[in-house]
């Protein structure tokens, strides 16, 4: 079972949708294990959130020291009896495999396992420097008992990672078209404007907050953040929900709330940021309105992996198996790497993220050959 398509489907039929584990991380255990790694189960939690196993496994003790990084558990499935294919089932049909998970990311995972395989059963067993595998179960859900803790736990044993290959789903539309060599940041917050609260028929005894947020949210979004920087797309804040908690036709409300999403480039840090977003709305307020931003609990800040020898030792590998030189790209969501870039730099390359969370989530098993064949091209670069 070393080939990256029978891991992949040993890996989808295990159910693991955050935070179970399901039998994931024991897939992948007992495979690295038998190949002479040191594997570590290790579980982290914290109140008010559900306990998540994660696994950690190293072959070598020397410099330099590449790891692989990923995650086992997937989304939920939705509405089962629409798939084509079980969920669960790890199907291969017409060429793809099926399976929640397939694209994001177990197939990634497998290609990784199997390169590695291949690689040390071709220099005998151990190589010149390090290998090992960064894997949690937290990565679709809040992510605070996965990577972040892993990669902590790691560093206080004395773990030092030089360079990490995330097998997230970067490409756009075929096998070779992306690495992901930077991602935006993450901060939400919302804007709370008090009122007084009183009868529409008699405005003058009320104050109604709903105009005075209304000209907050043009105020705020009416200028961009930024036009952009040379490796990120501008910045942009999204209002997502308007709200006053008011059922009645005749009652003006005493407070309204305006909540919304910011994704920044490497321009901003998350303090200049809302040091930004906090001064356009005092500017808006002026001595009448009273309004306040409150700000959501962030993790996720904008990082870049410069270009370099990395990049250019990973986009060899992909050239020589695809024939594209890739792009380096930083847009789309988050992911665990903006965790690992504060240990080594990252860079992720993985399967098609086309069907990822959706219905019949599938990859075709040539892509598996592929990928694999990339990440045995990047080995052989990185001890050579």
């Amino acid at each position: 079972m070393n080939d990256a398509l029978s891991i992949a489907q040993s890996l989808v039929r295990c159910p693991s949708v955050t935070p179970a584990d399901a039998g994931a991380l024991g897939v992948l255990e007992a495979i690295l294990k038998e190949a002479g790694f040191e594997t570590h189960r290790v579980t982290f939690g914290e109140p008010g959130t559900a306990d998540i196993d994660n696994l950690y496994a190293r072959i070598g003790t020397e410099a330099p020291h590449i790891t692989f990084a990923g995650h086992t558990d997937v989304v939920p499935v939705g509405d089962e009896s629409a798939w084509t294919h079980g969920a669960f089932s790890g199907e291969v049909k017409d060429g793809m495999l099926y399976g929640r998970g397939a694209v994001d990311m177990k197939g990634g995972i497998a290609c990784s396992v199997a390169a590695v395989l291949d690689y040390l059963a071709a220099i005998g067993g151990k190589p010149k420097g390090s290998i090992s595998f960064l894997i949690t179960g937290d990565e679709e859900d809040i992510s605070v008992n996965g990577t972040i803790k892993l990669l902590q736990w790691a560093a206080a044993r004395g773990e030092k990672f030089d360079h990490c290959v995330l097998g997230e789903p970067s490409n756009v539309n075929e096998i070779g078209d992306t690495i992901k060599a930077g991602r935006r940041g993450s901060q939400s917050g919302t804007i709370i404007v008090d009122g007084v609260q009183g009868h529409v028929a008699y405005p003058h005894r009320a104050s109604n907050p709903v105009p005075d947020i209304a000209a907050i949210i043009a105020a705020v979004s009416g200028d961009p953040l930024d036009n952009g920087t040379e490796h990120f797309q501008p910045s942009n804040l999204e209002f997502t929900s308007v709200d006053v908690g008011n059922p009645a036709w005749n009652v003006i409300p005493a407070q309204a709330q305006a909540r919304f999403n910011i994704r920044y480039n490497d321009r901003h840090t998350r303090e200049s940021l809302r040091a930004l977003i906090e001064e356009r709305v005092t500017r808006a307020s002026g001595n009448r309105i009273k309004a306040h931003v409150v700000w959501e609990p962030s993790n996720s800040d904008a990082f870049l992996t410069q270009p370099g020898p990395f990049t250019d030792l990973v986009s060899a590998a992909i050239e020589e198996v695809t024939g594209r030189r890739p792009e380096l790209n930083t847009g789309g969501g988050t992911s665990d790497a903006r965790f690992i870039t504060h240990y080594c730099p990252v860079l992720e390359f993985g399967l098609v993220g086309q069907t990822m969370h959706q219905i019949d989530e599938r990859t075709p098993v040539a892509d598996l050959e592929k990928l694999t064949r990339i990440y045995r091209g990047v080995l052989d670069r990185y001890f050579a």
